[in-house]
């Protein structure tokens, strides 16, 4: 996984890790977090912690992390390799050179093997650049995308070490994949225009067998677009910080382009490592539904046993809170979420006596009414809600009291059940709050 220079974790790249994950567990093979660093101007080293976090949040772990740049002397050794076989060679073009002729000769845009019979040495400003074949076609071994093959000769001589001397990621990723015997690569279909150069290079160092590939398909929007931090929802972190389960985001986000042949929706990490196979990942691009995973996400939340749900929703509420009286909304609290930072909002009330709003004076009819039924009322919920409504039908024309009693005890037009909210208030303070609200 390369850190992101913004510094965020995106939904598809977690997708992408959960998939090698499962595959792996299921083989019983060994789990490598590879940290693909090779970049060092982009290189954020916090980035690489919210790697890490946002994995772990999901449920996964590794066997083994490894720095790409800490292997830089593997790699270079490689491009030498290269280099002595004649298999690259050393070019001094620049980015403005090779954009210049190409619009000169009116082709397509990308370097033209300028340098490539010159003989050049290693020298200040010169890449190295892989010498592509001719002629032929590399087929690329892929269990999702049926095999694609790809002319020779439509690949460019591409850039594997920089004129400082640094693996570009093409070079550093085949020498990586060898040396730690990787047999599968999983990973999003927008490096498969990468991979026939990646199996050249493999090919080249004499690595054997390539590994098996299975590009997967995007994740897009609603409009079917591509998803994009600048429009779309796509950050890990902002997931877990509003309060969605880690174990119902993994499990939404693994269905988003692969689906188990029985059709289960609903399932543990350990269900899915047991139930995923590549060959079931589909080729077209997974609709990343937020309005499903809200849904999806509530579900989980009202399966929870009770005390589970309000020890896992304890981060959203503040620390000084009296916990008796949250759990005595908890019930109701449960049942009305899709995500564990809706409920302070929805208890608020009970710990915070100050409410703002404007009544009419059949509103204020109503709440002196309510008085009147909280003084003798049994307080209980149900009895208190019945009190109320009756008390509002007896009178003409009758008065619908629900909502200007909600306002005056909570501020609010919707929430909990009214006879709940006032139950836990106790009788003298829903007596208080109605006072405040006519005074």
């Amino acid at each position: 996984m390369a850190p992101s220079p913004t510094g965020y974790l995106h939904v598809g790249n977690a997708r992408t890790f959960l998939y090698n994950w499962y595959f792996a567990r299921r083989q019983g093979g060994h789990v490598i977090l590879r940290i693909e660093d090779t970049d060092a101007e982009r290189h954020i080293e916090d980035a690489i912690e919210v790697i890490r976090g946002g994995m772990r949040w999901l449920g996964t772990d590794w066997d083994e992390e490894v720095r790409q740049s800490e292997r830089a002397p593997a790699h270079v050794a490689a491009a030498q390799k290269l280099a002595a076989d004649g298999r690259a060679y050393w070019c001094e073009c620049t980015r403005d050179d090779v954009d210049a002729r190409a619009k000169a000769r009116g082709g397509p845009p990308g370097y033209d093997g300028h340098c490539r019979e010159l003989g050049l040495g290693p020298g200040p400003g010169r890449a190295l650049r892989f010498r592509t074949p001719d002629s032929g076609v590399t087929v690329v071994p892929d269990v999702v995308r049926g095999n694609p093959e790809f002319r020779n000769d439509t690949l460019e001589d591409f850039v594997i070490q920089r004129s400082d001397g640094s693996a570009l990621f093409l070079l550093a990723n085949v020498v990586d994949d060898g040396d730690m015997r990787i047999t599968h690569v999983i990973r999003g279909d927008d490096h498969l225009s990468n991979t026939p150069k990646q199996l050249l290079l493999w090919e080249a160092l004499g690595y054997g067998a390539p590994p098996v590939y299975a590009h997967l398909p995007m994740m897009v929007n609603e409009k079917r677009q591509k998803l994009s931090k600048r429009r779309d929802p796509v950050v890990v972190s902002e997931y877990r910080d509003e309060g969605y389960l880690p174990e119902a985001f993994a499990n939404y986000l693994s269905l988003v382009g692969w689906g188990p042949a029985d059709g289960q929706e609903r399932m543990t990490l350990d269900e899915m490592v047991e139930a995923f196979r590549l060959e079931d990942v589909s080729s077209a691009p997974g609709f990343f539904d937020v309005k499903k995973l809200r849904a999806f996400n509530g579900d989980a939340i009202r399966e929870l046993p009770l005390e589970d749900f309000v020890v896992r929703v304890t981060e959203w509420l503040p620390a000084e809170i009296d916990m008796a009286v949250f759990r005595a909304l908890a019930p109701e609290v449960q049942t009305r979420v899709a995500v564990l930072s809706e409920a302070w909002p929805l208890v608020r009330f009970a710990f915070d006596p100050t409410v703002t709003a404007d009544f009419s004076d059949a509103d204020r009819e109503v709440l002196r009414g309510a008085l009147e039924v909280f003084a003798t009322v049994e307080w209980r919920a149900e009895e208190i809600e019945a009190a109320l409504r009756g008390w509002g039908d007896a009178q003409e024309p009758p008065l619908k009291v629900q909502k200007p009693v909600r306002v005056a005890i909570s501020g609010e037009t919707k929430g909990l059940p009214l006879g709940a909210m006032l139950e836990v208030l106790g009788r003298e303070g829903a007596i208080e709050r109605v006072r405040a609200a006519l005074a």
